[in-house]
């Protein structure tokens, strides 16, 4: 669950990259960041993870060419404004901290491919994740959520979901509906019944670990399984596909087998049935 503060207020350092990638070490105190950073425009990645920080400085939306920020591990309760004006950012790190929710200024950041937000204390979905289209990694777990919205498909872009150690009870029905999803996280919640989720054709990893499920769910036939039975599941998959696949290559081997003539000798003809005759007239002709 969110930390609240377990990152302590001790000097921590920052790290930062620049557009020619070289790297610089930056001393966080009291959590406090030096002015000199925010300074800095043309900066690409801003680590600030476990820094003791309350709260982040308008300054920071000066950072317009930042592309990877993590705020992860601090005592962050709200979303800092300035970071929801960042055009560029890509990769975004919000973990561990006692955030309760998003503002709807988030869906601003419309450059945003991944989004870590777990470990804190979402209890309801942000609706503004909804207006995100370049969204491919989302990183829910360990939160409060019980359900997901009707909408959720409308994130058309999302590859891989993680919602562990959330509150649902049911499986969410959105989902099915997310083809597109290669990657789903369910472990740790308190679902006792899956559906049939063969029609998530792109899907890969399924993890349903630690649910009071009585079986695997029934997935597509390259889906690995994590959980409950899930090896069991997938080695009997395993010699049920091995035995299809004999199966189809012994029947092409006796496709492309010649046929066999006639013990006398006779040639063949083929019959009006797609079968092999005796020419009229052949020595085995009565």
């Amino acid at each position: 669950m969110g930390s609240g503060g377990s990152a302590g207020r001790g000097a921590r350092a920052a790290v930062a990259e620049g557009p020619d990638g070289a790297e610089q070490r930056v001393p966080v105190r009291a959590g406090r960041v030096p002015a000199g950073l925010w300074a800095q425009r043309e900066l690409r990645k801003l680590y600030l993870s476990g820094a003791g920080l309350r709260d982040v400085p308008a300054e920071l939306a000066a950072l317009r060419h930042l592309r990877t920020l993590a705020l992860d591990g601090n005592e962050l309760m709200e979303v800092p404004e300035a970071l929801c004006r960042l055009p560029c950012l890509a990769h975004l790190y919000l973990g561990r901290n006692g955030l309760q929710g998003l503002p709807p200024a988030f869906a601003r950041l419309q450059s945003l491919r991944c989004l870590w937000l777990e470990g804190n204390f979402l209890a309801r979905f942000p609706g503004a994740l909804l207006r995100l289209p370049e969204l491919r990694s989302l990183q829910l777990g360990d939160n409060r959520l019980s359900r997901l919205p009707a909408a959720l498909p409308r994130m058309a872009g999302l590859r891989g979901l993680w919602l562990y150690g959330n509150r649902f009870e049911e499986f969410p029905p959105a989902l099915l509906r997310m083809g597109q999803l290669r990657v789903l996280d369910l472990d740790r919640n308190r679902i006792a019944r899956f559906p049939d989720l063969s029609g998530l054709a792109a899907l890969r990893l399924f993890s349903y670990d630690h649910n009071p499920v009585q079986r695997p769910p029934r997935v597509g036939d390259a889906v690995r399984l994590v959980g409950n039975g899930a090896q069991e599941f997938m080695e009997a998959r395993q010699e049920r596909l091995e035995s299809l696949q004999r199966q189809e290559e012994e029947e092409e081997e006796g496709a492309e087998a010649p046929p066999v003539a006639p013990r006398d000798g006779s040639p063949l003809l083929e019959d009006g049935e797609g079968g092999s005759a005796a020419l009229p007239g052949s020595p085995g002709e009565t």
